[in-house]
């Protein structure tokens, strides 16, 4: 139920949950055999996948297109290799960002010997059939507990990772009774997902795995609760 007429709230219990042994994953949005017509997309974001890979699982070659997929990992290690001759294995705070376009085969999954904690978002592109593409995005030496720092943009603007949609992507890390102030213009929405930790949002409480969406222009803030917040901001058209 919202509590605050500019916020919906998307509870982190609501979710779908699919337990595959070697993966275990909440899905924000409907996806594989989770299906919520409620609960499809937000604008262009379609997915947010909450995964947790046991210690040598993962996803072998699978193809994807027309789609703008990222990765950011939380816990752990996460390596991934596709047909466009990428190899990397990614650490936390790290995010890998693949534009699918006209069609790639990637492959994803967990090097280490501890369980690896990832989010991985699909936002649809602003056109289809783009030449397919990859970059990454890591903190510079001595941001890496910055309180909000633009990670993706349709730009590229402070060194963010370039995405093919009108979305500005933030990672928010704060500490308890920490907060940042951001400001949606006209035209666009905004959505809050909560990876870890607690949160405050224009009054309204969040835990982990919550999130929250608002259609309003206008000021909101970020706050911490009791415990520190690592979260992903998306403002998209």
């Amino acid at each position: 139920m919202t509590t605050n007429p500019t916020l919906t709230i998307r509870r982190s219990e609501e979710r779908g949950h699919a337990n595959h042994g070697w993966l275990d994953s909440y899905h924000t949005f409907s996806f594989a055999d989770y299906y919520d017509p409620a609960h499809m997309a937000f604008r262009s974001l379609r997915v947010i996948n909450d995964d947790r890979i046991a210690a040598g699982g993962g996803f072998p070659s699978h193809p994807h297109r027309d789609m703008e997929i990222f990765s950011y990992v939380l816990d752990g290690q996460l390596a991934h290799q596709d047909s466009m001759g990428n190899k990397r294995v990614l650490n936390p705070g790290e995010i890998q960002l693949m534009s699918a376009g006209t069609g790639v085969l990637h492959s994803e999954f967990n090097p280490s010997q501890q369980t690896t904690h990832m989010l991985q978002i699909w936002i649809m592109p602003r056109q289809n059939k783009l030449e397919p593409g990859y970059t990454e995005w890591k903190p510079a030496a001595g941001t890496e507990n910055d309180p909000k720092v633009l990670v993706i943009s349709p730009d590229g603007r402070e060194n963010s990772a370039i995405i093919h949609q009108d979305a500005d992507i933030f990672r928010i890390k704060l500490a308890p009774g920490q907060s940042v102030n951001h400001e949606l213009p006209e035209g666009h929405g905004l959505w809050l997902h909560v990876a870890r930790g607690s949160a405050r949002i224009n009054g309204v409480d969040l835990k982990g795995g919550d999130a929250v969406s608002s259609e309003a222009a206008g000021a909101f803030e970020i706050a911490a609760g009791d415990e520190p917040l690592e979260a992903l901001l998306f403002d998209i058209a």
